[in-house]
C-alpha cells in the first residue's frame, strides 16, 4: 500500500494537540501570568506560536511527496521539530513565576509533553519500523539489479 493517507496522524490526536495548543496560546496572551525577567513573556508567546506552526506541520498533506519512504521521513522530521520546539517552550515557561494562570499554563504544557512523548512517540516508532522495512527492501532491489 503506497497511499499518502497511511502516513498521517489520526485526526483525533491532531484535534487534541490543537485544542491543547489553543488553550496554551489563550493563557499566554489573555491569561494572568507574570515573570520577573524582562521580555520573557514575549519570548514565551513567540515560542508558543512556533509550536503551533510545528504542530500544524504534523497534519500537513504529504500527498505531493511521491514516495512513501520520503513521506515518512518528512513526517518523522516534523515530529522531531515539534518535540524540540515544545522543549524550548517548556524552558521559556520556567521563567513564569506568578499569576492566577500559572498552574493552568504548567498543566497544559505537561499535557502536551505527555501526548507528544507517549502517543506521538508510538506512531513515530511504527513509522520508523516501516521506514526500516522500506529501506531494507530498496537495498535488496539494488542488490537484485546488480546481480542481473
Amino acid at each position: 500500500m503506497d497511499t499518502a493517507e497511511d502516513v498521517a496522524l489520526p485526526a483525533e490526536l491532531v484535534a487534541r494537540l490543537r485544542a491543547r495548543w489553543q488553550l496554551l496560546i489563550d493563557i499566554a496572551v489573555w491569561g494572568d501570568i507574570k515573570s520577573e525577567q524582562l521580555g520573557l513573556l514575549t519570548r514565551l508567546r513567540k515560542r508558543i506560536l512556533e509550536l503551533g506552526e510545528r504542530l500544524k506541520s504534523l497534519d500537513a498533506d504529504r500527498a505531493w511527496i511521491p514516495k512513501r519512504r520520503e513521506r515518512i521521513k518528512n513526517l518523522l522530521g516534523s515530529c522531531l521539530s515539534a518535540r524540540d520546539t515544545l522543549l524550548q517552550t517548556e524552558r521559556a515557561a520556567q521563567g513564569v513565576t506568578g499569576g492566577r494562570d500559572l498552574e493552568a499554563l504548567s498543566q497544559v504544557l505537561v499535557d502536551l509533553h505527555r501526548i507528544m512523548t507517549t502517543e506521538l512517540q508510538e506512531h513515530e516508532n511504527a513509522w520508523a519500523e516501516t521506514l526500516q522495512v522500506l529501506n531494507k527492501g530498496s537495498l535488496e532491489d539494488e542488490e537484485d539489479e546488480e546481480d542481473a
